[in-house]
């Protein structure tokens, strides 16, 4: 039988670094996109009320962030950062020190919690299904899974294997069962457990 062998991630190109005035422009629109979500709700964010409430042309929100789906994405990933410092730097299970299959069982959990705590943010966000893929967020959930699969010596094919797994956390699909299905999400996340203990093993 030949040796299994391990498939580099495919690559899916870098973000574009920022000017540092640019990434204080970008700071503040964001701070003052989250305050008006908080306020107000995601339904109301609008490109004009950013604007407004950050003091700038209209012209400026949409030159950095292109349409109101790139503004949401945008505020998305400034909403993971404390999410990805958990999984990625957190004490364990969460973060390092934990054996893979804790991590991964740790992962799904604290992201289905996450996820639905910031339910209407991440639906809003979603955009065209050619969008939904690519954005900051997804790429690095889906690195992260790929490497706990690779270190938990999980045959087949790992990147593969984590877009599956990301599909199990998808939040239109959480929002379906736990609202219109009135599944607690307990039970989301013992079927994460069962589901990564069937892929892990």
């Amino acid at each position: 039988m030949s040796e299994r062998r391990v498939l580099p991630l495919t690559p899916t190109g870098e973000e574009p670094r920022l000017r540092a005035d640019a990434v204080r422009n970008r700071a503040r629109l964001l701070a003052a996109a989250a305050r008006l979500a908080e306020e107000y709700g995601v339904e109301h964010l609008t490109m004009d009320a950013v604007a407004n409430a950050a003091d700038v042309g209209k012209g400026t929100v949409f030159r950095r962030f292109g349409d109101r789906v790139g503004l949401l994405q945008a505020l998305l990933d400034h909403v993971e950062v404390r999410f990805q410092t958990g999984f990625l730097e957190g004490d364990p299970p969460l973060g390092p020190g934990a054996p893979p299959k804790e991590r991964l069982v740790a992962f799904g959990i604290a992201a289905l919690r996450h996820d639905y705590a910031h339910i209407e943010l991440y639906l809003a966000a979603e955009g065209k299904p050619e969008r939904r893929h690519l954005t900051p967020s997804l790429r690095v959930r889906h690195t992260h899974l790929v490497m706990l699969l690779r270190a938990a010596g999980t045959s087949g094919d790992a990147e593969l294997l984590g877009q599956a797994l990301l599909a199990y956390l998808d939040t239109s699909l959480v929002r379906h069962l736990v609202v219109q299905r009135e599944m607690p999400l307990e039970r989301l996340e013992a079927g994460w457990i069962d589901l990564v203990d069937r892929v892990a093993t």
